[in-house]
């Protein structure tokens, strides 16, 4: 039986070239795909001619009106019908496609906007007359004389209206909106010198202004920090570090948040390649690649990155949005985001994120109920709070003879050396143990309480490391190998790795069927279960697959290690040991969070534990 087939015609199909109206819509269904990216496209070219502010106006979420004014250089009259002709443009010669220094550079958003709504573009040049170009559906009227100052205003009405199937495929003016101020935020962390205003004029009048960042001055980092304070909120910035690395010519700088001030989605990590807003895989990669020793694979850092490099190292020209580049050499741009973010939150030390001590303060104070009392107490000056320090926690109570309500003056000891001043000590001196899992210090100005397990994980975690990385971690041979029965499936996995196993001193061996013998634990560990740790070495293989690398499988099987033979909740530390295991966090890096970037210890400022109990 012989079906018809649609794409089969009895006739030859004929040849023919398309009138401009159809190429610029086609056209337009690349570059325009929603008013997010009109504005995108109008914003940029502002950007390129030079403007110090811009102010972008919506309505209905950009679907009737977009209105962006600039202070830029301006266009004369003679240059407006040109502007507006395909492939028309003052960013580039058309002699040199690979160096690029502009945003904008196909001369394809202003025909193509003037094809699928109703622009009018008004523009006047420094010294020069002002003028007026409109377009409607492809169709342009003027140039004819208008009044404005220098710079130029595109205003765009009534988007999608000569192909009104796309209006079907908009979301909500609401999420539209949102999208708009996102491309807006984006392109104004790349600029920190321009000013950008995005108000919403829905219902007319002045509208309100839903986004504003004035101009920053100051050197790369000062104005950086600046900016990204008004787009991502002083919280980020607060909690972020710098980064500055270059590797054969290429640059990486910017904020990247603590591990600690993760994020449940990727929403906060923003990526610039030469200055332009981009969504490239193998950056969002490196990114991960570089935090996957500090986040669980549930959390996202928050991020602000700018890589720069020469225009010719990297192609521009790959999708008409202009958000995807390739690098000539991805895999150097990689390694310097993997190992310039690892080295910067190296430098950060133990240092964790002040929300968490702002969510622990949240947590205990409590609801507000009628009028704020007032308590007929004074604030303690620094000199007695100090001296009230002191006398208050000389040592642990279970240190102590004995205990009396009596105040008795402490007879000198001259044989016991001294303790140590907690003003000294960033985690400050311990003070005692609470549920046989957390550890209570003080600090010159407030205390500090310390997870031991989460804390122990990490300095585990981080020795395991080092010594893998220099001479593989040393075993100890157990006496009677531990014969551990598993599945045909699972001991093929195990054994597939078990000369990388081995260098983190791991011993296993085949024992016949599915069971391996275990031989040689790691010898930093102690005295293990062998078993339950062979188990959950194979849990972390199993989840990882093959799509990691080979040094991630290794550092996440560590993570497991150290998470096994780390001090126990529930274990009760003497005072020495407390104390050592906080000297050795100030001493380690990382350590202000576990290997699934939860926080090892909160601090709480004094200032704030007196505000709990009304003492301010």
């Amino acid at each position: 039986m012989t079906t018809h087939s649609p794409n089969i015609r009895a006739e030859r199909p004929a040849i023919r070239q398309l009138d401009d109206a159809a190429i610029n819509r086609i056209a337009a269904g690349e570059v325009v795909e929603r008013p997010a990216s009109a504005v995108k496209e109008l914003v940029e070219n502002a950007i390129d001619a030079g403007a110090r502010r811009i102010a972008i106006d919506i309505a209905d979420g950009g679907k009737t009106l977009i209105r962006v004014s600039d202070d830029g250089c301006g266009m004369s009259p003679e240059d407006l019908p040109l502007a507006l002709s395909r492939h028309a443009t003052s960013k580039i010669d058309g002699t040199d496609l690979l160096s690029i220094h502009t945003f904008g550079f196909r001369g394809e958003a202003l025909p193509s906007l003037g094809a699928v709504g109703r622009l009018i573009l008004q523009s006047r040049a420094e010294g020069g007359e002002a003028a007026e170009l409109t377009v409607a559906g492809g169709i342009a009227t003027g140039p004819k004389p208008c009044a404005r100052s220098t710079g130029t205003t595109v205003t765009l009405r009534d988007l999608f209206y000569a192909t009104p199937a796309r209006l079907k495929f908009l979301r909500t003016d609401r999420a539209e909106s949102q999208a708009v101020g996102e491309v807006v935020r984006r392109l104004a962390m790349a600029e920190p010198s321009v000013g950008f205003t995005l108000r919403d004029v829905s219902g007319g009048g002045e509208g309100r202004v839903t986004f504003r960042a004035d101009p920053v001055t100051g050197d790369l980092f000062d104005a950086l920090r600046g900016r990204l304070s008004q787009v991502m909120g002083r919280e980020f910035t607060d909690n972020a570090i710098a980064v500055d690395a270059e590797r054969d010519g290429i640059r990486l700088t910017g904020l990247a948040g603590l591990p600690t001030y993760s994020r449940g989605s990727a929403v906060a990590q923003h990526l610039f390649v030469n200055g332009r807003p981009v969504k490239d895989r193998m950056l969002l990669g490196a990114l991960r690649g570089a935090y996957q020793d500090f986040l669980s694979r549930d959390r996202h850092p928050a991020v602000a990155l700018f890589v720069d490099c020469d225009p010719r190292a990297v192609d521009v020209n790959v999708h008409p949005a202009k958000s995807e580049v390739r690098f000539r050499d991805s895999g150097t741009v990689r390694g310097l985001v993997v190992s310039g973010l690892r080295h910067a939150l190296a430098e950060a030390g133990h240092r964790a994120s002040t929300t968490v001590a702002g969510a622990a303060l949240g947590a205990m104070r409590p609801e507000p109920s009628g009028p704020p009392r007032v308590y007929q107490m004074d604030r303690p000056s620094p000199a007695a709070r100090a001296a009230s320090h002191v006398a208050q926690a000389p040592g642990f109570a279970e240190m102590e003879p004995a205990w009396s309500g009596r105040v008795v003056e402490p007879e000198p000891e001259p044989a016991e050396p001294a303790q140590e001043a907690p003003a000294a000590l960033p985690l400050g001196a311990a003070r005692g143990q609470v549920h046989e899992n957390y550890i209570i210090a003080q600090t010159e100005d407030g205390l500090v309480i310390v997870d031991q397990h989460a804390a122990h994980e990490r300095l585990v975690y981080e020795k395991l490391k080092a010594q893998m990385a220099e001479r593989g971690v040393p075993a100890q041979a157990l006496l009677i190998p531990e014969i551990v029965e598993l599945s045909e499936g699972d001991a093929a996995l195990i054994l597939s790795v078990a000369e990388d196993l081995s260098r983190m001193g791991l011993g296993v061996e085949p024992f016949g069927g599915g069971a391996v013998a275990v031989r040689e634990t790691p010898a930093i560990l102690g005295e293990v279960n062998a078993e339950a740790l062979l188990r959950d070495v194979l849990d972390e293989l199993a989840d990882g697959g093959t799509a990691t690398l080979v040094q991630e499988k290794l550092e996440a099987i560590l993570s497991r290690v150290a998470c096994h033979g780390s001090i126990r909740s529930g274990r009760r530390m003497r005072a020495e040991e407390m104390n050592a295991l906080l000297r050795e966090m100030e001493a380690v890096p990382h350590s202000g969070q576990c290997n699934h970037g939860r926080p090892t210890y909160v601090e709480l400022k004094l200032t704030d534990i007196e505000r709990l109990f009304g003492r301010t």
